[in-house]
């Protein structure tokens, strides 16, 4: 349980940092920014080929899954440019 807890509170910071990098802050709320954290975790140790587990919270898991959501984020962004908001 205290590991699910780490996880969610681990994406939420994540995720938060991500969307104020990206300037998405004022558009998600804190349950986005956990996902997006979490997901940007999954995708930044699958392209920088670490395992991210969840016991390991270390700077480089840190530093890996905010690329991960700054990449995430950025694909959005992208893929909801045209779009009227």
């Amino acid at each position: 349980m205290i590991s699910l807890i780490l996880w969610l509170l681990f994406g939420a910071l994540v995720g938060w940092l991500a969307s104020i990098v990206m300037k998405t802050n004022g558009q998600q709320g804190a349950l986005l920014n956990i996902v997006v954290g979490i997901v940007g975790a999954f995708i930044g140790g699958f392209i920088i080929n670490r395992e991210v587990a969840p016991s390991v919270f270390s700077l480089p898991s840190l530093l890996t899954a905010f690329l991960g959501a700054v990449i995430l984020l950025g694909i959005y962004n992208m893929a909801t440019r045209g779009r009227v908001r």
